[in-house]
């Protein structure tokens, strides 16, 4: 049983679970920078047809959409040392973190190759066929007319997986990260507080996603007025 509520000790939780936000922005940022790479690798093949590499990626999108990302994780952090020991590849000594990151790179990576693979076909075929008009390569073409166009496209949804997934880190803790997460449940075990942990922990969370959502906010409409400003230049 826990102890009677005491809503001072929210005050005093607050700072010694913000100290740990630097970990969970960690994995939060190393997670969708190789996510980012992984997503727009992914989404290439579906976008051009690539025999087999079509198939594989259809696969691991429908794979990490139908698993809950704690399976994943789990997966991840038993099964890759597993696999890696039969090439005599011993990670089993590797900080957990890099399990999490790894695990979160590749749930992020489908969800990303999804937005990519919509954002590209939504840019005008017509700017295509006016780069290749004037001598551009299929990789100009890709890298310099149509990316650009596809990032602000997808940029919204963009927005809603980062912040998604800066919510799903805090599941971190489960294999032995010591995150925000993973020091709010050991104070749990030394202070039987747990209500005072978990409401500290949601005002952290929460003022964290609300700065996310206004930094996003601005960058979206940074980009819509970009986007005008080149519409109007065309005109």
């Amino acid at each position: 049983m826990g102890k009677a509520f005491d809503p001072m000790l929210i005050m005093e939780f607050l700072p010694t679970l913000f100290h740990y936000l630097g970990v969970t922005l960690q994995i939060l940022t190393a997670s969708i920078f190789l996510g980012l790479v992984l997503g727009i690798a992914a989404a290439i093949p579906r976008l051009f047809k690539i025999p087999l590499l079509n198939q594989l990626v259809i696969v691991y999108v429908s794979f990490i959409r139908g698993t809950p990302i704690l399976i994943q994780l789990f997966l991840v952090f038993y099964g890759l040392p597993a696999v890696l020991m039969l090439f005599h590849i011993d990670i089993s000594k590797l900080d957990a973190i890099y399990f999490v990151i790894i695990t979160y790179a590749i749930s992020n990576g489908a969800g990303f190759a999804e937005i990519f693979r919509g954002a590209i076909r939504a840019v005008d075929y017509g700017q295509m066929e006016a780069a290749y008009s004037v001598g551009m390569t299929s990789s100009q073409n890709f890298f310099r007319i149509v990316l650009p166009q596809a990032i602000r496209i997808a940029f919204p949804n963009m927005a809603n997986s980062v912040i998604g997934s800066l919510k799903d880190t805090s599941l971190a803790f489960t294999i032995g990260v010591m995150d925000m997460m993973g020091r709010g449940d050991t104070l749990i075990a030394s202070t039987a507080h747990a209500l005072e942990v978990y409401i500290s922990l949601s005002i952290i969370y929460y003022a964290v996603v609300l700065l996310f959502e206004k930094v996003f906010s601005k960058l979206e409409k940074y980009f819509n007025r970009y986007q005008k400003a080149d519409v109007s230049v065309a005109a």
